[in-house]
């Protein structure tokens, strides 16, 4: 696993106690995370705290986040190396409807989309819908 404190000082982030829980919390997970279910992994936790770890994460390319049609952001940590920069970092998200679980395919990436002149992207998010792995028992 990634060392936490020395990825995160590599982003500019200093490694606080909450920052590296919320971090290996999430590195542990193969699945992307709501706030509230990082929330109810840290009882203890302010929610505002723990939302303004994500925010931090976010705006230094350490997660991502994913809007699978839920209607609740989720986070997943960004692989080494990522930017999150639209021409370069995307992939696909799997949300299964059965377990409800979203997952990151980061090794099927998005293909770069030539807009017409005058469009600028700022965001993409390509999510498939069906049935995992898991579920599907292969």
């Amino acid at each position: 696993m990634i060392q936490a404190d020395k990825f995160m000082e590599d982003k500019g982030v200093r490694p606080t106690a909450m920052r590296l829980l919320v971090f290996r919390f999430l590195a542990e997970s193969k699945t992307a995370k709501t706030l509230s279910d990082i929330e109810n992994a840290f009882a203890k936790a302010d929610r505002t705290t723990l939302y303004r770890t994500l925010k931090t994460f976010e705006d230094k390319a350490i997660v991502h986040q994913i809007d699978d049609g839920t209607g609740m952001t989720k986070y997943a940590l960004c692989e080494e190396g990522c930017n999150c920069a639209i021409e370069q970092d995307l992939h696909l998200h799997f949300h299964c409807n059965n377990c409800k679980e979203t997952v990151c395919l980061t090794a099927h990436k998005i293909p770069h989309i030539n807009l017409p002149d005058g469009y600028v992207a700022e965001d993409a998010n390509l999510v498939l819908k069906g049935i995992c792995d898991k579920c599907s028992g292969q």
